[in-house]
């Protein structure tokens, strides 16, 4: 692609879409990994390349008033006429708003053409034409995926492929007889399918008029004219200075690298890709060719994203403390409270753009699904990002990393905590805390400190009292004595601050191996020995039995501390809902007090919820809860309330899905696909412990015999 001035170069750069891909970032997908390869539009050697559609651009200005005209030029190539080394690199330049284009039907090529590259299909959702007229004045393009077969189409047999997506571009005839952009919508809520899309409706037709015989050339050249107006500048780019101190600044945007991190960095990936074919790494490379962003994933962690993926936290310890290896952990928790890595990025700096690219990246790994709720440092810029890629998440602050900034700036004595402390743990309700806060500011003199302004304005992100209506599932902790993984960064004591980018990628493995290990050890604790009970109480032996050993021994202490609630009397009745008050004795450094908790119980759907929200912070009932169950004679607890997430019988598979095991059997292509998949699953499988590995080894050998079986009996009925 070539770019003969700075402006054109503005036009072709993303515009903050799914993600950033272009000749500036290094993927590193199996070439087996056919939906990975799907998500990117990538394709692997396996990837049938006949008929492939390129786009050449050509960037041309005419000065014409304040537009300037690109024109793409649609290449045709013919897989069997032409060296595959010798097809131009495909160019996926997202739709924005304020594209013009000089007819409909070039619109509508572009669009076919980008989708194409993509990898899924388009259609016409809606037109409209001029009344009294043919003549069409509108129209919305959307990918095929878009909308959900009706109540009739779902009745046949017919695979489902549409999800609803939303991706779409609205297209509107102006005066000056031009087809304009209008709206666009870039996000697409499935995987890129290229072999799928190859069979649209759209790309089918394109290839139809295609392979019509050409008289004059066997290339198919075929001009569309972009109109680069003033409004798409506007609405994506900013001003011409914003660019210029954007691209200014970029420029010391890299990683601070030694001599050979590439390599390493590069040769580790190539490594694990050999031993995991669905390990997935991109590497984000500076116009000036210097390593800026690294991220990568393997196949365990996406699977893991489907069983726990509703809470994730961002561990930025070292990027924030400027270790020498800038690591970013998007760690989540597994069934025993564990926690688990869900992806690993190493960053040249903090700044929007980066964060942007990190997030985006990440979720499309993850199917373009997002977690229910996020937890990070105090960073506004990544609020800002988050807010942007994440709208309908829970955007949290990690409470300990807030605490330690208050006393880092406002003072550590041990009045100031003890006071910030109760502040904090023992608020009940929102006005409880906000008038205790306002004492302390006046009582410590830090109300006129503009960080106490920030923390107090987002206290809806870190205080207790505030999250009550936001699912944790124990990623954080509420009380002062409490400590759990999550409270640690992921590589806590493994990497330090000197620890070199050599070094990590040594003892990288060493971790995740042990995590696993620590993982099926525990499964088989869980599911091979019986918790001892210590009451008499029906829900201790009825989770007993279904919850994995450590969640069961943290829901076995709200059973025991039952009979520290002395109290449950009725205050309040509306219709089905009535409200109890909970009087509870609790012991403490200064001796016992006590507390009323309130808690409020609907007859008719049996839902129960205390005041303390003990199970949207750690996913298990609390005793304040458990009691007023009791007391309504409800035997067991309701099955909203035993989640599947810390179940022991539940059967997690770490790798992923391998979608519709029909198989065209008279096509070797899919054989070899199927079979390597099922040989995957057997391999993740058995490395989780000696024992799994010996039963995968021993399923081999059995499987090898009876292939070979066949082969000898088709050999003798062959020679009779």
């Amino acid at each position: 692609m070539e770019n003969n001035s700075d402006k054109s170069e503005e036009l072709l750069e993303d515009d903050g879409g799914d993600l950033d891909i272009d000749s500036n970032q290094v993927f590193g997908i199996g070439n087996n990994d056919v939906e990975t390869e799907s998500l990117f539009g990538i394709e692997g050697d396996d990837m049938e390349n006949d008929n492939e559609l390129v786009l050449d651009i050509e960037t041309n200005e005419h000065e014409n008033g304040n537009e300037q005209i690109l024109e793409f030029e649609r290449n045709d190539l013919e897989n069997g006429n032409h060296d595959q080394e010798n097809v131009p690199e495909h160019n996926s330049i997202p739709p924005i708003v304020g594209m013009e284009f000089e007819s409909y039907e070039d619109a509508y090529k572009y669009y076919n053409c980008y989708a194409k590259e993509l990898g899924f299909g388009i259609r016409v959702k809606s037109s409209w034409t001029k009344r009294n007229s043919k003549e069409k004045r509108g129209a919305v393009l959307c990918c095929n995926c878009e909308g959900f077969k009706t109540l009739k189409e779902a009745s046949t047999r017919r695979k489902e492929t549409r999800t609803g997506c939303m991706a779409m571009i609205r297209l509107r005839l102006i005066e000056s007889n031009r087809w304009r952009v209008d709206e666009v919508k870039l996000e697409h809520n499935h995987l890129f399918d290229p072999e799928r899309a190859q069979n649209s409706k759209s790309h089918k037709r394109a290839e139809s008029v295609k392979r019509k015989p050409e008289p004059i050339a066997d290339v198919e050249v075929q001009t569309i004219k972009l109109y680069r107006t003033p409004t798409m500048d506007t609405v994506c780019y900013g001003s011409s200075n914003e660019r210029d101190f954007d691209n200014e600044s970029g420029k010391a945007k890299r990683l601070n690298l030694n001599k050979g991190d590439t390599k390493i960095i590069h040769d580790y990936f190539c490594r694990v890709q050999l031993i995991n074919p669905n390990f997935f790494y991109i590497m984000d490379f500076s116009d000036d060719g210097f390593l800026k962003n690294v991220f990568w994933i393997d196949s365990r962690a996406r699977a893991s994203y489907n069983y726990f993926g509703d809470v994730i936290a961002l561990d930025t310890t070292c990027l924030k403390n400027k270790y020498k290896v800038p690591l970013v952990v998007f760690v989540g928790s597994n069934h025993h409270g564990q926690t688990i890595p869900l992806g690993f990025a190493l960053l040249a700096d903090e700044s929007q753009q980066t964060y942007t690219w990190l997030l985006r990246t990440w979720l499309t790994c993850m199917a373009g699904r997002p977690p229910q709720t996020i937890i990070t440092d105090q960073s506004t810029t990544l609020q800002t990002v988050i807010t942007e890629i994440f709208p309908r998440a829970h955007h949290r602050l990690f409470l300990p990393l807030v605490i330690e900034f208050i006393l880092e700036n406002f003072g550590n004595l041990e009045l100031f905590q003890t006071v910030l402390s109760n502040i904090i743990y023992n608020s009940i309700k929102v006005d409880e805390f906000e008038l205790a806060w306002e004492d302390m500011i006046d009582r410590f003199a830090v109300r006129d400190n503009d960080m106490q302004r920030k923390l107090f304005d987002d206290r809806e992100r870190w205080a207790p009292v505030y999250l009550k209506d936001t699912f944790l599932a124990g990623m954080l902790t509420f009380q002062p004595v409490e400590s759990t993984e999550s409270t640690v960064p992921f590589f806590h004591g493994y990497v330090h601050q000197e620890t070199s980018l050599k070094e990590f990628f040594e003892m990288h493995d060493l971790v995740i191996q042990n995590k696993i290990q620590k993982e099926a050890f525990d499964d088989r604790e869980s599911t091979q020995s019986t918790p001892k009970l210590k009451t008499i109480c029906r829900y201790e032996s009825q989770l007993a039995k279904i919850y994995t050993k450590e969640i069961f021994s943290r829901f076995q202490f709200e059973v025991e501390m039952m009979s520290n609630c002395f109290s449950v009397s009725q205050v309040n009745t509306n219709g089905s809902i009535v409200t109890y008050m909970i009087t509870e004795q609790e012991s403490g450094a200064e001796g016992n007090t006590v507390r009323n908790m309130e808690v409020m119980y609907d007859k008719i759907g049996v839902e129960v919820r205390c005041i303390c929200s003990c199970f949207n912070f750690k996913g298990y009932l609390c005793r304040h809860a458990l009691l007023v169950l009791n007391h309504n004679g409800i035997e067991e607890i309701p099955g909203q309330y035993v989640l599947s997430r810390w179940r022991k019988d539940f059967k997690r598979v770490y790798v992923p899905d391998l979608g519709s095991d029909s198989v065209d059997t008279g096509n070797p292509v899919q054989w070899f696909v199927q079979l390597h998949k099922r040989a995957l699953q057997v391999v993740e499988e058995g490395m989780t412990s000696q024992e799994h590995y010996m039963a995968a080894w021993q399923s081999f050998k059995e499987s090898l015999n009876k292939v070979r079986l066949v082969a000898d009996k088709n050999g003798q009925s062959g020679q009779s």
